[in-house]
């Protein structure tokens, strides 16, 4: 998958750009503050519906302006040409178009034009709790299968009920009922994710490696309530507890993902380095599982590609993402001679584009 054309208007600080994308590498250089990873989000958001950060619609919006619209033309891997245009106004909302038909449900955009991003804010997914890892699993899968999606979604609404239900009662009957949905939607989502991450072990092992001189192991494993216990089981186990604190507290919704260098916490003992070198061999792990299954190559956003890694990672990384494993690749970062040089001295071929006050010139 490749975008050929990206037009913004009020997108953020970038008030309107129209720019031609190449279909290796493309790479926007500026200031901090400028607005480039505001590009790479635009681009983000036109293939997941969505902000690649917790920001809100809303807040995608120029200041001072009461809309936003994005369009994109997209060539998939077999050279099919696809449009994507998304709008929001403060008053009607959200619309999405897909070659012009608009979407009746944003869930159904999601995996039909593969994107996998690599950012400093991804440091969350090391340092924050349970819940930043487990949103970045369920966004990766999504783009995978549609019915994980599914069944996370209608998961996510049984809980709320079953949880507004404990405040007010604590009928048996009831609850069966909402144990029983819990558990068919809950045990589809254990199964995918533990899935997922196996399949990522050994692919995360091998791109640290490549990016690394570190010989140190990394891990990466999936930890859930459901590996002792099937889920209908640990709800029973757990009734009289949910009731005392009127909320649900086993499923899941509880469930980590646990990273590790040589056997102890990453987040403890890997160092600056360690820790974005792991990140970023995460994200390649990602994208070869979502280029695997799909047949497409995702889009590949690296924004502030310098962030916390020295010039030889760097360069390995550039290597890497460069053969024909990846497709199209679009690079944020501050310093312009820097960038063209190590691209020299990699001798890849690449456009670049300066960002500067709000717009965006080749």
């Amino acid at each position: 998958m490749r975008l050929k054309k990206l037009s913004l208007i009020n997108f953020k600080n970038l008030l309107q750009s129209e720019i031609t994308l190449s279909e290796g590498i493309n790479c926007f250089v500026g200031d901090n503050g400028a607005g480039k990873t505001n590009i790479l989000d635009a681009i983000y958001y036109l293939s997941m519906s969505k902000s690649a950060f917790t920001m809100t619609d809303g807040q995608s919006i120029k200041h001072g302006e009461d809309f936003f619209v994005l369009d994109g033309l997209y060539a998939a891997d077999d050279n099919r040409s696809e449009s994507v245009n998304c709008s929001f106004t403060r008053k009607t909302g959200k619309v999405l178009k897909r070659n012009g038909k608009e979407y009746e449900r944003m869930s159904d955009h999601v995996g039909s034009f593969p994107v996998v991003i690599v950012s400093p804010q991804d440091t969350e997914l090391i340092t924050d709790a349970a819940e930043e890892r487990r949103r970045y699993i369920n966004a990766f899968i999504s783009q995978l299968d549609h019915q994980y999606m599914v069944a996370l979604m209608r998961y996510n609404a049984v809980l709320a009920e079953r949880n507004r239900f404990l405040k007010s009662s604590s009928d048996e009957q009831m609850l069966l009922i909402y144990d029983m949905q819990l558990s068919e939607h809950g045990t589809r989502v254990y199964e995918r994710r533990k899935e997922i991450v196996e399949r990522m072990q050994p692919l995360v092992e091998e791109y640290y490696r490549l990016l690394s001189d570190d010989s140190e192991r990394v891990e990466i494993d999936y930890r859930s309530e459901l590996m002792e216990v099937p889920l209908k089981d640990a709800l029973i186990r757990s009734r009289e507890r949910d009731i005392v604190n009127q909320f649900t507290t086993c499923g899941i919704h509880r469930d980590d993902i646990v990273f590790r260098i040589a056997g102890y916490p990453l987040r403890k003992y890997g160092s600056q380095g360690q820790q974005k070198s792991f990140l970023i061999a995460l994200k390649l792990a990602q994208y070869r599982l979502i280029a695997e299954d799909l047949s497409e190559k995702p889009i590949l956003l690296l924004d502030d590609l310098f962030d916390k890694l020295d010039m030889n990672r760097v360069e390995r990384l550039l290597e890497i993402v460069s053969k024909d494993d990846f497709g199209q690749i679009c690079i944020t970062d501050c310093n312009k001679i820097r960038l063209e040089e190590i691209l020299s001295r990699a001798e890849k071929e690449y456009l670049l584009y300066i960002v500067d006050g709000g717009g965006v010139e080749e």
